[in-house]
């Protein structure tokens, strides 16, 4: 492991970090939802992509642009998710390297990823994966909804005062 980011994983998990929120931003519907709780208690976001995506100028967000890829956004942000941080992602593979960091993985319908359940999911994505890759047509994702909005808005907003509350800082 670099020596940089060892000293940074040690010092997260030593002294009060802050709190860090990484948006997956492909595709994810819930961005003004960070946005918003991200502004109520004044925490930095990342906005990962790998094209350009329009941001809150008011606020403490950083759009970062990567080159394209397979994976290079979902890179840039397992490689810096440490204790602390929350990612937002919809992506299994990259959720189970969020939690292996011992970072925050948040889907965006509200889920939280942890140790006890990201093998299952896992499992089921690769499960589906195999079935469409032998032509089996799978049905795909409910439709997101208001209720998965709001599910997501209540989630974050609780996982942010949980951390607080283990010494993590705004």
């Amino acid at each position: 492991m670099e020596y940089a980011l060892h000293c940074r994983r040690y010092a997260a998990v030593t002294s009060a970090k802050k709190i860090l929120i990484y948006i997956d931003a492909d595709a994810c519907p819930v961005k003004d939802e960070v946005y918003k709780v991200a502004d109520r208690y004044r925490l930095k976001v990342f906005v990962v992509a790998n094209s350009f995506i329009n941001t809150p100028r008011d606020m403490d967000v950083e759009r970062v642009i990567v080159p394209d890829g397979p994976d290079v956004a979902d890179d840039w942000i397992a490689e810096r998710a440490v204790p602390g941080d929350i990612v937002v992602t919809q992506d299994i593979p990259l959720a189970d390297r969020v939690v292996k960091a011992g970072a925050i993985a948040l889907s965006p319908k509200g889920k939280v990823f942890d140790e006890a359940s990201i093998g299952m999911a896992l499992a089921t994505r690769n499960l589906m994966e195999d079935l469409r890759s032998f032509g089996e047509q799978t049905g795909g994702p409910r439709p997101f909804s208001q209720k998965d909005r709001s599910q997501f808005l209540q989630k974050m907003d609780q996982i942010v005062q949980q951390l607080k509350r283990q010494g993590f800082a705004v």
